[in-house]
């Protein structure tokens, strides 16, 4: 199948191209880049689009398994908003073993291309360590190590952590953990142990192991760590680090709420001061008070007898968001993270939002706004052929209008598709038009070092 792409403004920015050129599509890959229009067997008029690499989201939470399939849910609100390829496995959680996570891709399809992290808390639970809070024993610790390094032998992209979600992580826990990247220089990626105004200490944390093994680290969701007034000493942190030879960089979402679940140890005694409000800034997302604000008494329920109850708490600031996202260091990742279709809005709004609310209210330029989207995140993953559509390139193509893509997603219906959304092609075949999934299984499971997206 041969599919040309024509009268669109091509923008693609690890190429260093902004220009009305045609792109033909075929076997998959970027066959040519072109002023003229080739025969095909299949044409869309792109005139008055974008035509960009298909969107990368390097910081999800992926769907769960049931009865040996992938109960699929939060991958299709991914393709709908125009990512082809996202990384699951964040914040130290894995739903399933990462690699027979990334088998059952292989198996089965799925709507967009999948990589994994191997999650630390994870493999701490499977060593038999089911206090968050206490330490493990030497036993353990081995045997962490011994399943993250299978996890990254077999293709996972990295090791992420959940420092703030397993306190009883320790310094030697934590370096002996890393140093299993060492070898191969794979990427952590942390939910560093703190926020507010002790994310300084927490960040210093996570970037002395980037030092000591000299290894990539990734701050996941700069926003709902520093975004209470400490982002612009907490990005002037960062860059220290860089201008010293550290290898580091963050993503964040376009939204000024974070989500997490009430039993996790965010909401630890003490999270009212820290946030500097009231039971009422927590807002439960599933449960017999879905869509209410807590009260003293509604959170002690919950918390006790439904700890894994979604919540979305209000307490970031906008300028801090808008901040973080103009800055160089600093990619675009939704954190989506979805129960049954309940949630916050960024798992099926995060790109779409962003380039209404971010790059068409003027914060950044489409150019940049598409690089930290496409370009930016494929060079951290190592995906040679991802967020590019250089010829050879993977045929992973968005098509948008920039004056009319919005987000449809809101806080009590999380799961609307976006809009402005013209075509999303994987492999250079359509997965959605108009928003809505044409095919659901034309992505695969990627594994580092392995360039090609391969189904067994």
């Amino acid at each position: 199948m041969r599919t040309l792409i024509k009268n669109g403004l091509l923008i693609d920015p690890a190429n260093r191209i902004q220009a009305r050129l045609n792109l033909l599509l075929e076997d998959g890959r970027v066959a040519l880049v072109t002023e003229e229009c080739p025969g095909a067997d299949q044409v869309i008029d792109a005139g008055g689009r974008v035509v960009a690499p298909g969107f990368i989201d390097i910081h999800m939470h992926e769907d769960p398994v049931q009865d040996g399939r992938i109960d699929f849910c939060i991958f299709d609100a991914m393709l709908r908003m125009g990512v082809t390829t996202a990384v699951g496995g964040n914040c130290g959680i894995n739903v399933y073993d990462p690699v027979s996570y990334l088998d059952l891709l292989d198996r089965d399809g799925a709507p967009v291309n999948v990589a994994m992290f191997a999650g630390h808390e994870y493999f701490r639970r499977a060593s038999g360590a089911e206090d968050k809070y206490g330490p493990v024993t030497e036993k353990q610790l081995s045997d962490i190590k011994k399943g993250l390094r299978a996890a990254l032998d077999a293709g996972c992209v990295g090791i992420s952590y959940g420092l703030r979600y397993v306190p009883g992580t320790d310094r030697k826990e934590f370096l002996e953990t890393a140093s299993c990247c060492e070898k191969d220089r794979c990427l952590i990626s942390a939910h560093v142990r703190d926020d507010e105004d002790r994310v300084f200490g927490a960040v210093a944390e996570v970037a002395e192991a980037g030092q000591i093994y000299d290894i990539p680290v990734q701050i996941s969701h700069i926003g709902s760590m520093g975004g209470f007034g400490q982002m612009e000493q907490l990005l002037r942190q960062v860059d220290g680090y860089r201008a010293n030879g550290l290898d580091i960089a963050c993503d964040c979402y376009p939204y000024f709420a974070f989500s997490t679940r009430i039993g996790t140890t965010t909401y630890d005694d003490g999270w009212l001061e820290r946030y500097h409000c009231d039971y009422s800034a927590c807002q439960l997302m599933e449960g017999k008070y879905k869509g209410q604000r807590c009260t003293a008494e509604t959170f002690a329920e919950m918390r006790r007898d439904f700890p894994e109850c979604l919540t979305v708490c209000y307490v970031m600031t906008e300028s801090d968001i808008r901040m973080a996202l103009r800055d160089p260091g600093v990619m675009v990742g939704s954190d989506g993270l979805i129960d049954n279709g309940q949630g916050h809005p960024r798992a099926a709004g995060t790109f779409p939002r962003f380039l209404a609310g971010f790059v068409r209210e003027g914060d950044i330029s489409l150019y940049d706004g598409i690089a930290k989207m496409t370009s930016v995140p494929a060079k951290r993953l190592g995906l040679s052929r991802k967020g590019r559509l250089n010829k050879g390139a993977d045929a992973d193509v968005v098509i948008f209008d920039p004056e009319r893509i919005v987000d449809g997603a809101r806080f009590d219906d999380p799961m609307l598709p976006p809009s402005g959304i013209d075509y999303v092609l994987i492999g250079g075949e359509i997965a959605a038009k108009d928003c809505k999934i044409v095919r659901q299984d034309l992505g695969c499971a990627l594994r580092r070092d392995k360039k090609d997206c391969e189904k067994s």
